[in-house]
């Protein structure tokens, strides 16, 4: 029988690891990084524009769309290369797939965030 320790010690790891991943994600994947760098500029647009709660939550929902797809997106990409080194058609439709997928989250969070801050830049001008 595992005492509470060796399960939160377990836990621990998990995170270790899952940080480690986003980091690793956020230093060697190029456009990871451009949606990091757009997401914050967002961000401080949200907060000089003081949007309401829901624009807050809808506008921080996004972002966590586009990083989390950007992510299975890049570990689909890595997974496919070290299965299949050489071209392969079927490795290149997953990844366009995948590609495809970031693609929609970005035209959406585009789209919401035009919903969101239009009328804050009409009624500002």
């Amino acid at each position: 029988m595992s005492s509470g320790w060796n399960g939160n010690k377990k836990r621990g790891i998990g995170f270790k690891y899952a940080w480690r991943g986003i980091l690793t994600v956020t230093k060697t994947e190029r456009n990871m990084k451009y949606h990091l760098i757009i997401a914050t500029i967002v961000l401080v647009c949200s907060m000089i524009m003081q949007i309401s709660r829901v624009e807050w939550a809808i506008v921080l929902l996004v972002i966590g769309l586009v990083l989390t797809m950007e992510m299975i997106n890049t570990s689909l990409e890595k997974a496919m290369d070290h299965l299949s080194p050489d071209i392969h058609p079927t490795v290149g439709m997953v990844k366009d797939i995948a590609a495809g997928a970031v693609l929609i989250a970005a035209l959406l969070s585009v789209i919401i965030g035009l919903m969101i801050f239009i009328p804050k830049l009409v009624a500002f001008f």
